[in-house]
């Protein structure tokens, strides 16, 4: 007869499985995107010195603890994209483990597998740890520091956390064994404890261990990221409910105030060690947190928690379906006390995971903090949720329906309340199963789908790097992507950062486009951010206005690649006067020339005209037509690149629009048509007729090689 592997051993295999699934799926094509704003400034950082990484991040809404860490990293590992991101990777499967031995230690084995495995495959933990910034780091010291306080608090129990312990005769064998020190006969009565706050625990261990890791957990925390604090406030807090029930229990009320002072003295040391590490940044802390702006966005409560609860507990895929019962489920069972293993300070336990979670979220939402970008910040609340599902799992793991006298006795009796017993665990078992299976469905798009990939620098760099000329200039608007851009570009041509300084004067802006244009040729712009960094648009519009604008803006992400061409010296107008419409009349054009070569700029001014005011937008078109009528090349925008819509002009007075149309570097030698026309913005088929078809026709351009 085969012997059974024991429980420590499959325990032991199915933690090993979920932390390499952890690994794997963070590690997973760790390199393969392109760096994006925020990690290129994590790039720069990581290559200061530390005095300069402090002096530069006293600038910033971020401490430089995590820059810290990074540049010690960067030294080892490279600058790469994968390894600058590593660290990331590698704090988030640290956290997994961290919620692994906080849920079974609070109750139990199931517990922790299963909250480790709701982290493992959460898409929103595995988006932050492929990032290049702190979230992740966030995150572990958050776990790292509910660990330590629960070993603080435990210190003095009969249940110490540590190696070297051996069930007791009084194992219940339901995950939640009594323990008293290995090679002891019982349990040392609390009175003949040490006086001493810093002396030997019942584990024997000195509880200054737990002083220390705690302490420098939360410094680490609050030097990687300023809603820290949401996270010791719910310690705090879970302080406080256990030393007020220690302080209060029946029995040896001397031994109870004995231990309540001892844990009392021990957690009020352990926040003073935090405050003095973290001492040297603290006025440059109160002086960020308090100066910076709120970047929150008007939302409803109850959009803005549904959007949380399906981050917290499904990732940013955001894929519940059916099984948002299944969460549910699982938490309203996380919140049972009845039916299931008897549990010292059972209702504590219950609690930490429900603060770690509802704490945070709450003083998210009452700051006022909510918007998406801004929910990487709840990372901490992550793990509390998972390990607030697992709980659940564990109660239902563990519940034991109440027995019914019926009556009956019998065979079918005894297989009533068998069924009666293994349909918990039954139903725990298929829920954490296809809450796995739908989390790991919403995996595949994390690193496929263009919805959640970073913006391409890598990409617009290597397409300006292609075309550019002598003579060209690139130009960033907003200028905080000028580290993520100089991470990948490395060629000669000028780069200038737009607007100048963090309040961006206008005129002078205005002034620093106009010098670009009378130095340069053609300008590659790089709009990302603008409306925050230049919200009147006044890079944008002055070279709308002075310059032509060439093909079509190209967005890689959330950036926008436009090419301009400064203008050329135009012939005398050619008069058209052609009527689209009702009320639109194209009075002349002009063009800088009539042959052209492959990858020029054709540069068209249009004047238009409108008798009355004009109610809907239209968008201009340029097009290029072969012999036979097929398109060759194109362009189409609003007027003035989309800073003099149709719904804006002032009924008879001419409004000059200025294009560039893209000559292909493949198109073939020959005359081409040229045209241009109307139509609604809404509907790319609703031409304005004019005359008798719904274009009109500019010329014969010819193309020579």
């Amino acid at each position: 007869m085969r012997s059974r592997l024991p429980l420590p051993v499959l325990t032991l295999a199915a933690v090993l499985v979920i932390l390499m699934l952890a690994a794997g799926l963070r590690f997973h094509r760790l390199g393969e995107q392109s760096f994006w704003n925020d990690e290129g400034n994590s790039y720069v950082q990581a290559g200061r010195s530390f005095s300069d990484i402090a002096i530069n991040a006293a600038r910033d809404i971020h401490p430089p603890g995590y820059y810290w860490l990074l540049a010690a990293w960067r030294g080892l590992a490279g600058e790469s994209e994968f390894a600058l991101r590593a660290l990331s990777a590698f704090a988030s499967v640290v956290s997994v483990a961290f919620v692994y031995a906080i849920g079974k230690r609070l109750f139990g084995t199931a517990a922790g597998i299963a909250a480790a495995l709701f982290t493992a495959l959460n898409t929103f933990n595995i988006y932050y740890a492929q990032e290049a910034r702190m979230y992740a780091l966030l995150a572990l010291w958050a776990a790292g520091a509910l660990w330590a306080l629960v070993g603080l608090l435990f210190s003095g129990e009969k249940s110490p956390v540590g190696e070297g312990l051996r069930p007791s005769p009084t194992e219940d064998g339901r995950g939640d064994p009594m323990w008293s020190p290995a090679g002891s006969a019982s349990p040392t009565p609390l009175s003949d404890m040490p006086a001493s706050p810093l002396q030997m625990t019942q584990s024997g261990r000195p509880i200054w261990r737990w002083i220390i890791a705690l302490a420098l957990f939360n410094a680490a925390g609050l030097y990687t990221q300023y809603a820290f604090p949401f996270v010791m406030l719910a310690q705090g807090i879970l302080a406080v409910l256990w030393l007020l029930a220690d302080a209060f229990q029946p029995g040896d009320r001397r031994a109870h105030l004995r231990e309540t002072w001892r844990l009392l003295v021990a957690y009020a040391g352990a926040n003073l060690l935090t405050l003095l590490l973290f001492l040297p940044w603290l006025t440059t802390a109160l002086s960020q947190v308090t100066s910076w702006p709120n970047t929150g966005e008007q939302s409803s409560i109850p959009d803005a928690l549904a959007m949380i609860l399906r981050w917290l507990a499904f990732g940013i895929t955001e894929n519940p379906g059916t099984l948002a019962v299944a969460v549910y489920f699982f938490l309203l069972f996380g919140l049972l006390t009845t039916g299931v293993p008897s549990q010292k300070r059972g209702w504590w336990r219950l609690l930490l995971p429900v603060l770690w979670t509802t704490l945070p979220v709450a003083l998210f939402l009452a700051l006022g903090m909510f918007r998406p970008a801004n929910l990487k910040l709840l990372l901490p609340a992550q793990l509390g949720f998972a390990l607030w599902m697992g709980r659940g799992v564990w109660v239902l793991w563990h519940l034991k329906p109440e027995a019914r006298a019926s009556g009956r006795t019998g065979r079918m009796a005894v297989y009533r309340e068998q069924l009666a017993a293994v349909l918990p665990r039954l139903a725990a078992g298929v829920g954490v199963l296809a809450l796995a299976v739908n989390l790991w469905s919403g995996i595949p798009a994390l690193y496929s789908d263009p919805t959640y990939q970073r913006d391409d620098y890598r990409g617009i760099v290597a397409t300006i790097t292609a075309e550019l000329h002598p003579g060209d200039a690139i130009i960033l608007d907003a200028p905080n992507q000028e580290e993520v851009f100089r991470y990948y570009y490395r060629g000669d041509a000028p780069v200038y950062t737009l607007p100048p300084g963090l309040g961006g004067d206008d005129d002078e802006t205005r002034s620093l486009v106009g010098d670009i244009i009378s130095q340069h040729d053609r300008a590659f712009v790089v709009f990302w951010g603008e409306t925050e960094r230049d919200p009147n648009r006044v890079v944008e519009t002055t070279l709308d206005s002075e310059t032509y604008e060439a093909g079509q803006d190209v967005w890689y992400g959330a950036a926008r690649l436009a090419r301009y061409v400064m203008p050329a010296t135009m012939p005398d107008p050619t008069l058209v006067n052609a009527r689209f419409g009702d009320t639109i009349t194209l009075e002349s054009y002009a063009l800088s020339a009539r042959t052209v070569q492959p990858g020029d700029v054709l540069q068209a001014e249009l004047r238009w005209t409108t008798g009355s005011p004009i109610e809907r937008r239209y968008k201009v078109f340029l097009q290029l037509l072969d012999s036979g009528g097929v398109l060759a090349a194109q362009r189409d925008s609003e007027p003035g690149g989309g800073s003099s819509p149709t719904t804006g002009w002032p009924p008879d007075e001419t409004v000059s629009d200025n294009h560039g149309l893209l000559i292909p570097r493949d198109l073939p030698a020959g005359d081409y048509t040229l045209i241009a026309g109307l139509y609604d913005s809404d509907d790319p088929t609703a031409r304005l007729l004019v005359g008798e078809g719904d274009y009109v026709v500019l010329g014969t351009i010819r193309v020579s090689r």
